[in-house]
């Protein structure tokens, strides 16, 4: 007699290849995104920590475009932060969204939001 053979059919695995190059594609768009988050993020805290010393929201505004052109954050301006001050100093937010195409008319939407008070 002849045994079954067990195994992965060819229709099944054409199924998760599919699948899983569908995920790799989109977290390849995502990615420049979420670098790009992470970059503003890393600005933001570091002007808060800077303008503890009595920096003018010009000043801080004039320092994250800096910022902004060395490190090649298109997504925000300074003219986009909002700074205000609470009990602890002064806070600085940066909140933006991104929305990434996928296919033809499907793409995310992303809401981004990053503080100097953590």
């Amino acid at each position: 007699m002849r045994n079954k053979q067990l195994g992965v059919s060819m229709f099944a695995l054409l199924i998760v290849a599919g699948i899983l190059i569908a995920l790799a594609v989109i977290g390849m768009k995502l990615t420049p995104s979420y670098l790009e988050f992470f970059s503003i993020k890393k600005a933001v805290i570091a002007l808060g920590h800077e303008a503890r010393g009595g920096s003018s929201v010009a000043e801080i505004r004039k320092s994250f475009d800096r910022r902004a052109m060395v490190d090649d954050m298109t997504s925000v301006k300074g003219s986009d932060l909002e700074v205000t001050k609470d009990s602890g100093g002064i806070v600085i937010t940066a909140a933006y969204r991104k929305e990434i195409p996928l296919v033809a008319n499907v793409g995310i939407y992303i809401e981004f939001k990053a503080s100097s008070k953590e």
